[in-house]
């Protein structure tokens, strides 16, 4: 019996994995339609959703299943409700992706203009988060999590020079207005990318350790 539910926690983990798969693959393919200007990658990032979406129904439909029917206890209950949060943060790693790539479609539509803001220095460094992230899911490792933590800050700093850059752009430069401001939600939505990455890194510690540090709060 326990050998079954074992089984069942690995076909777990393999479904998100593929989910992952198909979430990571969609950002770098947003960051590179960005890089390149590549309309038909754009349209792959869109044609994705619809396989994130069903993955993330089918993995919570068996995370459900078997939280109802083997009521798991300790590591193994923590694994499946990790499991349930890190479905979401994919899913909407994946919604984020299609949001940059219906800018870089918007933006390819206009006149390219070099601006102020390094959107694929800023994109590598939020796929990079998830990357680790991912493999530190993979090994069950909650040092490499705790790694993915510290990049945080430094997506967040590249987000916000890029936010100031671009409205000055937009104050000095209002021809390039629609370019500047598809620009500043670009890098948004990558530094949103790199707080699920974060959110990923947490969970996995709560798996591997029993430790919630979501919202946790530093001293003054």
């Amino acid at each position: 019996m326990r050998k079954r539910f074992h089984q069942s926690l690995d076909e777990l983990k393999e479904k998100l994995l593929v989910m992952a798969g198909f979430s990571e693959q969609a950002i770098q393919r947003a960051i590179e339609a960005y890089r390149t200007r590549d309309g038909e990658m754009v349209e792959l990032v869109r044609k994705s959703e619809p396989s994130i979406n069903r993955l993330e129904r089918e993995i919570d439909s068996t995370a459900l299943d078997l939280l109802a029917t083997e009521q798991p206890m300790a590591v193994d209950l923590r694994f499946i409700l990790s499991v349930i949060r890190i479905n979401a943060d994919l899913e909407r790693v994946g919604d984020l992706a299609v949001n940059i790539a219906v800018r870089v479609g918007e933006t390819n539509a206009l006149q390219p203009v070099d601006l102020p803001v390094d959107i694929p220095r800023l994109g590598t460094l939020a796929a990079a988060m998830i990357r680790k992230a991912l493999e530190a899911f993979i090994d069950g490792d909650a040092e490499m999590a705790e790694s993915v933590l510290a990049l945080d800050d430094e997506v967040d700093r590249l987000n916000s020079a890029a936010f100031h850059a671009l409205s000055r752009v937009i104050r000095e430069q209002p021809a390039v207005t629609t370019q500047a401001l598809n620009a500043m939600l670009i890098a948004r939505n990558l530094e949103r990318v790199g707080d699920h990455a974060t959110n990923i890194a947490e969970d996995v510690i709560f798996w591997v350790k029993g430790n919630d540090i979501r919202h946790k709060m530093t001293a003054a």
